[in-house]
């Protein structure tokens, strides 16, 4: 860091030199607008970023070392944990859009290789087109999240039954350092190598999965690729109450033949997943029919979904959603009956409505980032072992009766999302809604023709303090069953009651990577 950092004015010239005046946004509007997640906002930076390549983002990153500036780097910006949002002025804000290239598609060794700003539908779209998939594919946000961010956050959703979460589809990444040196990992470090391989020695791969870029930006992802899978199945439960979904889950995630589910509680039920239009059913129905194996598997698929019509969950509280993949019918046929005698103990089969359309539509616009009705909305997340789920459920229900009248007085609701991972842990997904005014966030992040169809709120500040209150609250209760986090961001209490030797070994990685602290300072609470 140079001893005397020159004024922002002049690093910003020195920026647009660099990388060209129209990629350097130092306008109010742009600086509030990047420097917001769905939730929340901290500082705005001198000045947002937008590299288009490896080497711009080295002589960004250059500059910003030379001058003492934080670098924040920022992927679909639909975070919710202030991952992404800058806590000093004297910082930019690295948008990784532009870098938005399938750099590498390797048939013959399985891997592809992409830059930061290729969202999952890009790329999902882009290898169906060779028959090909990654294993982990991408949260259901993936019309805007990007590779880059989930594999710095880590995220759940399509695929993670089977293989994991976005870090298990990981093999080496290109990763900029805070002062500007590239660092490559796994197989493609090595004299003679090429990024098909994770693990030779320590996984140093998986040192930057989760890092959220308080490491290093990462410049280069590569992923393993599988065949895409020819068939798929689906199925849907519908149960009384919580313990019976939970233990029902659990049971099926134990089987290990499922692909992808998630869960839902009453508030979503009745709230998000039954809020359908006549264009959005049309839009599932074409997009079922596009997906079918053959023209009468999508005849009889649509055949059932209009039968059951909006009442496929009625007479249920909550509701499980399975998909499962196959070479063959015959494999889907077995899975299917794997899940069903799972499940078969504690919930009753529905129509599976829901599952088939999102397998149809994985990646759904970001409308749920305001509620049904226009609420705020930010939701929050725990990964638990099994064993913990109903200690969990009693704490965090106790939690709600106490908060009750302020909630009611404050018009703040609550609901919940679940989901297995693999065969061993269980994703409890809290959610608030709250009448409140929008932000600029939402004003620009969301269509205007579909923001003009919900309607608006006065400012609630009491009600935003008021979750803010309860998600402190409701974290010290997943800290109360050990329960560990994706998306840290700088929002879940990363080194806090950390065992003491496994916390000095982050600080000193950190300190060894970025000496300065430029590196999205407060993330991981570094």
């Amino acid at each position: 860091m140079s001893a005397d950092p020159i004024a922002p004015e002049m690093v910003i010239e020195q920026l647009a030199a660099a990388i060209g005046q129209e990629y350097v946004l130092t306008d109010e509007a742009d600086r509030v607008f990047y420097a917001m997640d769905v939730y929340n906002s901290l500082e705005q930076p001198m000045a947002v970023v937008q590299p288009g390549t490896v080497e711009e983002v080295r002589e960004i990153a250059q500059l910003a070392s030379a001058n003492g500036v934080a670098l924040v780097p920022r992927g679909g910006g639909a975070s919710y944990t202030n991952a992404y949002l800058p806590t000093t002025q004297r910082s930019l804000l690295v948008d990784t859009s532009r870098m938005n290239r399938i750099v590498e598609i390797n048939e013959q060794d399985m891997y592809v290789t992409v830059e930061p700003g290729v969202t999952w539908a890009q790329l999902t779209s882009t290898l169906a087109e060779k028959d090909l998939r990654t294993p982990f594919w991408g949260p259901f946000s993936g019309l805007k999240a990007t590779v880059g961010g989930s594999t710095s956050q880590n995220s759940a959703s399509l695929g993670s039954s089977r293989f994991g979460i976005s870090a298990d589809s990981v093999l080496c990444f290109d990763i900029i350092l805070a002062g500007g040196e590239l660092l490559s990992t796994g197989s493609s470090s090595i004299e003679n190598g090429s990024p098909f391989f994770r693990w030779y020695g320590p996984d140093l791969t998986g040192l930057f999965t989760g890092d959220a870029g308080a490491l290093g930006i990462k410049v280069g992802i590569t992923l393993r690729l599988i065949r895409r899978p020819a068939h798929t199945g689906a199925a849907s439960f519908g149960f009384g109450d919580f313990s019976s979904m939970a233990a029902g889950m659990a049971a099926v995630a134990r089987e290990g033949v499922v692909s992808d589910n998630f869960a839902v509680d009453p508030k979503l039920q009745s709230g998000q997943l039954s809020n359908t239009k006549t264009s959005d059913a049309l839009n599932a129905v074409w997009a079922v029919l596009k997906t079918s194996s053959g023209i009468i598997d999508g005849l009889v698929r649509v055949t059932k979904m209009a039968l059951a019509g909006k009442r496929f969950m009625s007479g249920f509280e909550y509701s499980a959603h399975y998909a499962v993949e196959g070479v063959s019918r015959a494999e889907i046929r077995g899975k299917l009956a794997v899940v069903r005698k799972a499940m078969a103990p504690y919930g009753t089969e529905m129509a599976n409505t829901i599952p088939t359309v999102l397998r149809a539509m994985p990646f759904i616009p970001l409308y749920p980032i305001l509620g049904p009705k226009g609420e705020r909305w930010v939701p929050m997340h725990g990964v638990m072992p099994f064993s913990k789920i109903e200690e969990f459920r009693t704490k965090i229900e106790a939690l709600y009766a106490e908060y009750a009248e302020r909630m009611q007085a404050h018009a703040v609701d609550r609901g919940a999302m679940f989901m297995s991972i693999s065969t061993h842990a269980f994703l409890y997904e809290p959610v608030f809604y709250w009448e409140d005014s929008r932000t600029a966030f939402h004003s620009r992040y969301l269509p205007k023709e579909y923001l003009a169809t919900l309607p608006e709120y006065d400012s609630n500040p009491e009600g935003r303090a008021l979750v803010a209150e309860m998600r402190r609250k409701i974290q010290g209760v997943f800290s109360s069953v050990g329960a560990s986090h994706m998306q840290i961001g700088k929002c879940y209490p990363y080194m806090h009651g950390r065992q003491p030797t496994a916390a000095k070994t982050i600080r000193d990685v950190k300190a060894s990577l970025d000496p300065d602290g430029l590196m999205n300072p407060g993330a991981l609470e570094l």
